[in-house]
């Protein structure tokens, strides 16, 4: 089982098994709403760090998607290539054939696998060079076609494991999002935040000049919309999900993940952040993209919209510029 398959599970269970579990002791006693609102925050971030677990999942899938393709494109070429050189090892063994060289047509015909037959001809001494050279192409390309076969059948196993597992931690985030908007309820009266209607807040967004200013104008024309876990707009994003749609508006492109986000951002200093870049929390479990004077934009949590917040908000992990 992958160390991701344990991480899902354990998050998930450690998340919801000692918050959402009153205590036996107030089994019948209302809880406060203090004591509901601590329980929405601490369930909150426990899920988020699930949810983004289940988005590095989906990316490892895309990455792999992508693998299997380019291995299929390569299939073809190299199994006309290995069909040529076999029908240029077969040529020799016909001229062989008519020339009496009997342990080289056995050689040939009836030699095995590729390897072992290049084994036995290299003692064969009076084969020309250019003999020598049909027969190691040969055994390079079966090899070669080996190769490309076997990593697919492993990346073709790998997706169809990562896609069963992305399956069941779907079910269990639903199930559990499910206890968590309950507490909402009660401590809200209502599950999530009414989304507001910003239809003009773009236009608010700072004047920053190139890639960085579309994906800050981005951003704000995402504020008021809901949280909506493993997505990335345009109707509603979780934290990484509107960082990488905000970039991916400016034309870059960023995993819908905030740990492979810290992947392949270049790191700064906190004295050196301008507008665009992203701000890091809770060990890469949040992200937010900051969008000039002490400000970023974020999608927060569950039942939240999007909004704007000090870059405090909470403790920063780290800085990174898109590159």
């Amino acid at each position: 089982m992958s160390s991701l398959t344990h991480t899902l599970r354990a998050l998930t269970v450690t998340a919801f098994s000692l918050v959402l579990v009153m205590p036996a002791t107030v089994a019948r006693a209302e809880p406060s709403p203090a004591e509901l609102t601590r329980r929405i925050e601490k369930s909150s971030t426990e899920l988020e760090r699930v949810v983004e677990a289940h988005n590095e999942l989906r990316e490892k899938i895309k990455e792999n998607r992508t693998a299997v393709k380019r291995l299929q494109e390569r299939l073809g070429p190299l199994e006309q290539q290995a069909e040529q050189s076999r029908a240029d090892v077969g040529e020799l063994a016909v001229t062989a054939y008519k020339t009496g060289n009997l342990g080289t047509v056995d050689a040939l015909l009836h030699g095995g696998d590729s390897a072992s037959v290049l084994d036995r001809l290299g003692t064969l001494d009076h084969l020309t060079r250019q003999q020598q050279a049909t027969i190691a192409s040969y055994a390079a390309d079966q090899r070669r076609l080996l190769d490309q076969k076997t990593r697919l059948d492993v990346t073709l196993s790998q997706q169809a494991a990562q896609s069963r597992e992305l399956t069941a931690a779907k079910r269990r985030i639903e199930r559990d999002l499910a206890r968590l908007y309950e507490l909402r309820r009660q401590a809200y009266g209502r599950a999530a935040e009414r989304p507001t209607d910003r239809a003009d807040s773009a236009a608010e967004a700072p004047a920053v000049a190139g890639q960085a200013g579309a994906a800050v104008r981005y951003a704000y024309g995402a504020l008021g919309k809901p949280y909506a876990w493993g997505q990335d707009g345009p109707g509603g994003y979780d934290c990484s999900g509107l960082t990488s749609a905000a970039w991916r508006s400016a034309g870059r492109s960023l995993p819908h993940n905030t740990r492979m986000q810290w992947g392949v951002v270049a790191h700064i200093s906190r004295s050196e952040l301008r507008p665009g870049d992203l701000v890091f929390y809770r060990s890469l479990g949040h992200v937010a993209i900051y969008v000039g004077g002490g400000q970023v934009i974020h999608s927060p949590t569950f039942g939240r919209n999007v909004e704007k917040r000090d870059v405090d908000l909470m403790p920063p992990y780290g800085y990174g510029r898109v590159r």
